[in-house]
């Protein structure tokens, strides 16, 4: 990622989070405010509010994105595939597909990489794009390399490490699991084709945690520290803002 660094470029950087279970429809509106102000990438809900969000959001670049299979991905692949569709008439330009995690850990592949590239041209013959999510916590080095290989063969357009609802981490963790979370970043930027962007969701809270995923080659964060990031990115970048 070459070239000065600009609020711009950070900003474009994040897809803000309104998943809490008891999030009302105001607070959905106030959510896509704050990405209007910020100019963010996205604005990450669940299927009950894809049609307020994309209301709140048409005529501005700010796509909306939804999950398929969220949390765990163990829904049949017609059932992934119908909540695909009806997300995209809803108004999603985005899908996140979180994978059957028991399914890697078993070494279906062939199954899982059907169901990629199923939901994968679904997605783009709507002129929609596919994030796959891998929960990387429950697995190995070597299922993440063949998720990885997977993918990049599908050309999907992004892979991301969580859903954000794996293990809570006690804050005496948080070290370890930077440090984790850090050596997959290096993993999947190896063996993922150039093509295939990176997203991190969860454990980006700060300004700084930012700047260190970006360095890492991570293209779109999910948080719902958007305004904090953003404002901290103001006042250090100072003089930088496009």
């Amino acid at each position: 990622m070459s070239g000065k660094l600009t609020i711009k470029k950070l900003s474009r950087m994040i897809g803000h989070s309104l998943f809490h279970p008891a999030m009302t429809d105001d607070e959905i509106t106030a959510g896509c405010q704050l990405a209007n102000k910020y100019d963010i990438a996205a604005v990450c809900v669940k299927p009950r509010h894809l049609s307020i969000t994309a209301g709140l959001l048409n005529n501005t670049d700010i796509r909306v994105c939804t999950v398929v299979g969220f949390p765990h991905g163990k829904s049949a692949v017609t059932i992934h595939s119908e909540e695909t569709e009806n997300a995209i008439l809803s108004g999603a330009s985005e899908i996140d597909l979180v994978i059957n995690i028991s399914k890697v850990i078993s070494g279906e592949w062939s199954g899982i990489e059907k169901e990629i590239d199923h939901i994968n041209k679904i997605t783009v013959f709507n002129g929609a794009v596919l994030k796959v999510i891998l929960e990387n916590e429950y697995l190995t080095d070597e299922q993440i390399i063949h998720l990885c290989e997977i993918c990049s063969k599908i050309n999907v357009a992004f892979i991301g490490i969580s859903a954000g609802f794996g293990f809570v981490k006690p804050e005496k963790e948080l070290h370890r699991y930077k440090d984790a979370l850090d050596h997959r970043l290096g993993l999947m930027h190896r063996y993922l084709h150039p093509d295939v962007q990176i997203k991190v969701t969860g454990g980006v809270c700060t300004f700084e945690d930012l700047l260190r995923v970006r360095s890492l080659g991570v293209t779109r964060v999910g948080t719902t520290d958007t305004q904090a990031i953003l404002e901290e990115a103001q006042r250090r970048l100072d003089g930088f803002i496009a």
